[in-house]
């Protein structure tokens, strides 16, 4: 759930992290305190590096006050992912000349920023083998097509449409005849007049 937020910080084990295991969620937040969050001075984190005190929860309490989080501390999940963001947001604050391009144009600068930002920028979309793998990705899934293929891919119509039909539920709810609904077609409202005389 948090592998993403983890990786972006550098934690040491984004993919095992388990927020349910309290010796390792008092030290991920003490970690997290002093790598990269630094609410506290260091001489004011000594209440929460303390991780085997009783009083542990009191000084974690107090810590979420101080930083302003909005959950309490028995919702140990939103806490994370919360924390998570703000050390996220403070550490692209802190690094945020490594990620800008170092080009002294402006405008050249806010587009590539605005590039760097869509993860399908590296594909080349003139490519005639890219054109025909989404044509048959598009035709196999039933998709509507478009004249930009990279249109097709930013609506993530094919990722939907495989995230929901093509998993083994899905495919057996499929398989299953399902008598259709009746509708009322004089209820709907289609947009535009067919020309037809109302009956």
């Amino acid at each position: 759930m948090f592998r993403r937020k983890l990786s972006a910080l550098d934690y040491h084990n984004p993919a095992g992290f388990n927020c349910r295991d309290e010796t390792e969620f008092r030290n991920f937040i003490v970690w997290l305190e002093d790598q990269k969050i630094r609410h506290y001075k260091i001489e004011d984190r000594g209440n929460l590096r303390n991780i085997h005190s009783e009083d542990w929860p009191k000084s974690f309490e107090k810590y979420m006050k101080d930083v302003n989080c909005p959950f309490k501390i028995q919702e140990r999940q939103e806490t994370v992912d919360w924390l998570l963001g703000l050390a996220v947001r403070l550490e692209y604050g802190d690094n945020a000349d490594k990620y800008k391009d170092s080009t002294p144009d402006g405008a050249k600068n806010a587009d590539n920023t605005a590039k760097n930002a869509e993860p399908l920028i590296n594909l080349d979309v003139n490519n005639p083998d890219f054109k025909a793998g989404v044509m048959a990705l598009a035709n196999l899934l039933q998709i509507q097509r478009h004249d930009d293929y990279l249109v097709m891919l930013k609506c993530l119509a094919i990722r939907i449409l495989v995230q929901e039909r093509l998993t083994q539920d899905a495919i057996a709810k499929a398989s299953q005849s399902k008598e259709g609904l009746p509708v009322a077609l004089e209820k709907h409202i289609l947009g535009f007049d067919t020309g037809g005389v109302v009956i």
